[in-house]
């Protein structure tokens, strides 16, 4: 497990699926097709890829010695990303 500032941090994917409200697909009544389709809130749903993507592509990883020093070296959209994930609970501690 990989430590961030000193705790454990890990993707909620419960989380994230109750989010987005993806879980249960409705079902469309067709009588050419038993098909059914899944609603997504578009808007959610890149900006939490978005997010997701900034924070597990951060390159620069800091000196856990330093503790809360280390966390200078982050960059800004890393700290946005992270703090709004942690916000809405899809990051949470371990």
């Amino acid at each position: 497990m990989l430590t961030i500032l000193n705790e454990n941090y890990f993707i909620d994917l419960d989380k994230i699926e109750e989010y987005l409200d993806i879980s249960e697909p409705q079902s469309v009544e067709d009588e050419n097709s038993g098909t059914s389709e899944i609603r997504v809130n578009v808007v959610k749903f890149e900006l939490v890829k978005m997010l997701l993507e900034t924070v597990l592509m951060e390159q620069e990883m800091p000196d856990e010695k330093l503790g809360l020093r280390g966390a200078s070296t982050t960059s800004i959209p890393f700290k946005l990303a992270f703090n709004s994930l942690l916000n809405k609970k899809l990051i949470n501690k371990y």
